[in-house]
């Protein structure tokens, strides 16, 4: 009896021995069963287009979408719509030796100065921005006479091809009963150029002379004139 008891317990050792044992290994299965996937996931989830999962699926996929629609877009869209916006909205600005300048008098009988009006007509073959105020001078036998600005606020224009602005130029009469300065000729500088364009003056042959305390002769800005004045 006493051995069928020593057998027993030595049995009962063994089996609960066994039991830990099988225990211990689910406990290790259990662990490594949810590392897999998290591991799977943090080193190339993102990747794994065969992953069952379909939230890490959608994922991966709007990853790697916003990634390359990034890359399109600040590199080659972007750049294309850059290009674009500056192709339309950026408009070169005229240049003298794209437009044609003639100049005509406008004087209207009652007026207390005289006018003349000068005309910019755009024949480059693209449209051209034009603003501000012209350099004027007046060539006469006395010197070069700068024309002064009114003051008036200069507006901005895009001047399309084969189209026309104009601006005056107003003079005092030559009341004073004598010879007056001669005028020789009228030099004309578009906004924002150097070179200038040299015409023949249409207005009155002479001016006033002045004491030099400032010119009498003012320009308007491009655009203050309408067609003809």
């Amino acid at each position: 009896m006493r051995v069928h008891k020593l057998t027993f317990a030595a049995l009962a050792v063994a089996a609960g021995l066994s039991l830990t044992a099988c225990q211990n290994d689910n406990a290790g299965t259990g662990q490594s069963d949810p590392s897999s996937p998290s591991t799977v996931s943090s080193s190339g989830g993102g990747s794994d287009s065969g992953s069952s999962d379909q939230g890490g699926a959608k994922n991966s996929a709007g990853t790697s979408s916003a990634t390359n629609s990034g890359a399109t877009s600040s590199g080659g869209t972007g750049k294309a719509a850059g290009t674009g916006s500056n192709a339309n909205a950026k408009v070169g600005k005229c240049r003298t030796d794209e437009l044609e300048i003639t100049a005509k008098d406008n004087t209207i009988d009652g007026d207390p100065d005289g006018t003349v009006v000068v005309t910019l007509t755009n024949h480059s073959g693209r449209d051209c921005t034009v603003s501000g105020y012209a350099g004027v001078d007046l060539k006469t036998s006395a010197g070069s006479l700068s024309a002064k600005r009114t003051g008036q606020q200069a507006g901005s224009a895009i001047l399309k091809n084969g189209k026309s602005t104009y601006f005056p130029v107003n003079y005092p009469f030559n009341k004073s009963g004598g010879s007056g300065v001669r005028i020789t000729g009228l030099v004309v500088t578009p906004p924002d150029e150097t070179k200038s364009v040299t015409l023949n003056w249409p207005g009155a042959a002479t001016l006033p002379v002045t004491d030099g305390s400032g010119s009498p002769v003012k320009v308007g800005p491009v655009g203050s004139a309408g067609q003809g004045g």
